[in-house]
């Protein structure tokens, strides 16, 4: 993959979907090769921070020459917060599109689970959008009832919720929404917090199907060069002479048993 370069790109539309939930529609060069399970890393403009923040893909318009990232604020002084505060036509460097994303040929013919839980949810949507298999089911843990993207996803998919507190859909997490509503799948693709990774790997081996995910992880550099960001892997890497690879360069997407998590 040839390197990528930082570019100044430029807001399109920005707005709050849910409590402390952006999606910003950015206007760049990125979105002509972008693929479901890439990432951005963006940078702020405050010229103290140095280093970018990586932000899954949600949606991709080529034709308008556009990305859209949905992305939690996670504080007051923080890079999110910053971005929040952008409007359309402010600009804004990043460099992308980064990672290896979501191999979608695995699915062809098969029935799939799409899982996604917190701010793993966004990085679902352009998946189950570009999806082609025999069966397409959206699984998606939220907290409460803000279950931003809902909408789209029923336009994608056959949609099932969970919520942590009850009041939308299966009380719980993802398993729990698939066990309720007695689903089953040949591969799944998913993305979310550790621990939910975790439990749906475990699921995977139990039912012996295929499982693909998508590690969160911060990241420093988003190339590969810094080694800020890796996980151990059942072979030896080729780059580090270890049982570890590195998320923003190999991956985020890995197949769940490569992997230890």
């Amino acid at each position: 993959m040839a390197e990528r370069k930082k570019e100044i790109a430029e807001v399109a539309a920005q707005e709050f979907l849910a409590d402390g939930i952006c999606s910003m529609w950015i206007r760049t060069e990125a979105s002509r090769e972008a693929g479901p399970g890439q990432f951005l890393s963006l940078y702020t403009n405050d010229p103290s921070r140095l280093l970018p923040r990586p932000i899954s893909i949600c949606e991709i318009d080529k034709p308008g020459e556009r990305l859209r990232v949905v992305y939690r604020v996670t504080g007051e002084n923080t890079g999110t917060a910053q971005f929040s505060k952008l409007r359309a036509g402010d600009r804004i460097s990043l460099v992308g599109p980064l990672g290896n994303g979501f191999p979608l040929e695995q699915a062809e013919g098969k029935r799939v689970f799409l899982m996604g839980g917190g701010i793993g949810v966004p990085p679902i949507l352009e998946l189950a959008k570009q999806m082609v298999c025999a069966k397409k089911q959206i699984v998606v843990g939220y907290r409460d009832a803000q279950t931003f993207l809902k909408e789209e996803f029923e336009r994608n998919g056959e949609l099932y919720i969970s919520t942590e507190d009850g009041s939308v859909g299966t009380r719980g997490n993802v398993l729990d929404a698939i066990r309720e509503n007695g689903l089953d799948a040949d591969i799944i693709f998913a993305c979310g917090p550790t621990p939910m990774l975790r439990a749906i790997k475990e699921y995977a081996l139990e039912k012996k199907i295929a499982c693909y995910i998508s590690l969160e992880e911060r990241m420093a550099c988003g190339i590969g060069a810094c080694l800020g960001c890796v996980c151990q892997t059942k072979e030896r890497d080729h780059h580090t002479n270890v049982h570890n690879t590195r998320i923003c360069k190999d991956g985020p997407v890995f197949l769940a048993t490569e992997v230890e998590i």
